[in-house]
Order: structure tokens, then sequence, then C-alpha cells
């Protein structure tokens, strides 16, 4: 019933940037924690960034003081600032949210995934 929803990705060339939102609607939860994860054809999913309901960050060392993870606790979204992009960085981008139901069970979900091409 919880759902989320990616935009942001698209084309663009090196040393650019791009601002991913992730927004989670449907039915009422409480957040533990939000992230985006990146893969690749024939790699495993991997953490980019990642921020818990405290607000608390985390993000992969490719990641770290380029790319800036943030929320907007109103409106359920999360937000990927991607700043001096790399060719490196192309990939699929997915959400992930990790939140309680009004009831306390725990649940996981993915965005469809958006698409980040870096190239000249």
């Amino acid at each position: 019933q919880v759902q989320l929803v990616e935009s942001g990705g698209g084309l663009v060339q090196p040393g650019g940037s791009l601002r991913l939102s992730c927004a989670a609607s449907g039915s009422s939860f409480s957040l533990d924690a939000m992230g985006w994860y990146r893969q690749a054809p024939g790699k495993q999913r991997e953490l980019v960034a990642v921020i818990t309901g405290g607000g608390v960050t985390n993000y992969a060392v490719s990641a770290k003081g380029r790319f800036t993870i943030s929320r907007d606790n109103a409106k359920n979204t999360v937000f990927l600032q991607m700043n001096s992009l790399k060719p490196e960085d192309t990939d699929v981008y997915y959400c992930n949210l990790n939140c309680r139901t009004a009831w306390g069970a725990r649940q996981e979900r993915w965005g469809q995934g958006t698409q980040v091409t870096v190239s000249s």
C-alpha cells in the first residue's frame, strides 16, 4: 500500500548535476530510513546514500563529497543532489524505504528505478 515514485534522472555531461526525487505515498507509516541504491547490469545493488528518521546520513565512498541526501518530512520525499558527476556514476538508481505501519509492522519498498547517464 505504501508506494514510491522516483523522478529526476536523465542525461548529463561530466561535471554536471542532477537531483533525484523519491516520494512515498499510501498508507500511514513512520519512517525508519530512506536511501538511494544503484545497480548496473550483472552487478549487485549497492548503497549510494541513506538518511534515517533521525536525520543521520551515510554515503558510499564514491559518493561522499559529491552527493547529498536530504528529505522533506512533511511530504515524505527524499532527494539526492548529485554534483560533479562522472561517467562511472552512470547506472539505474533505486529509492528504498524502510518504515513501520500504524500497527508496528516493518515494511520495505523499492522505487521503480531512474536512469542516470553521464556522458559527453
